[in-house]
């Protein structure tokens, strides 16, 4: 089946069978490797992206869903600005990821981002927003301090603009 979607804002189209999942397109037949393959159930949170806007765990996602569709991995967000307030509050806070939770992990703050511009975040919707993570890398709370760091890094460079 010829599938054609739109991937870090390039059209592409790839032969694949229609029940092949998106992580296993992602990382065997375009060779993007930051999406990690954990649980192959949804669970861990490595193989999220976004998908039109949504985060999805593309071990969940078969091919013959794909056409037209938007799917921005982590190699596509790290073009972003977005990205780069992301990872100033992970260097401000001295805080590292391993490279298979990392991924999963920004995508989820950036969907938290994206979905409270307008405020900051309650400690709750932080909480909701990282569960589903697999992560031993650092303790949860470091993790609410860097989203907390996000949004002031974001609302200072704001506030800059506004000038």
């Amino acid at each position: 089946m010829k599938v054609t979607f739109t991937l870090n804002g390039k059209k592409t189209t790839i032969d694949v069978s229609p029940e092949k999942r998106l992580i296993d397109i992602l990382r065997q037949d375009l060779g993007l490797c930051g999406t990690k393959k954990g649980c192959e159930q949804g669970e861990c949170g490595g193989c999220l992206v976004f998908l039109n806007d949504n985060l999805v765990n593309s071990c969940l996602f078969p091919a013959f869903r794909l056409p037209d569709k938007e799917v921005i991995t982590i190699e596509g967000y790290i073009q972003t600005k977005e990205y780069t307030i992301i990872e100033e509050a992970f260097m401000k806070k001295g805080i590292t990821l391993c490279g298979f939770c990392a991924p999963g992990i920004v995508l989820s703050i950036a969907n938290l981002l994206n979905h409270t511009r307008t405020y900051l975040p309650t400690h709750e919707e932080i909480t909701n927003a990282l569960s589903g993570h697999l992560c031993r890398c650092n303790g949860f709370l470091t993790l609410i301090d860097v989203v907390l760091e996000v949004f002031n890094i974001s609302n200072r460079k704001k506030n800059a603009r506004n000038r």
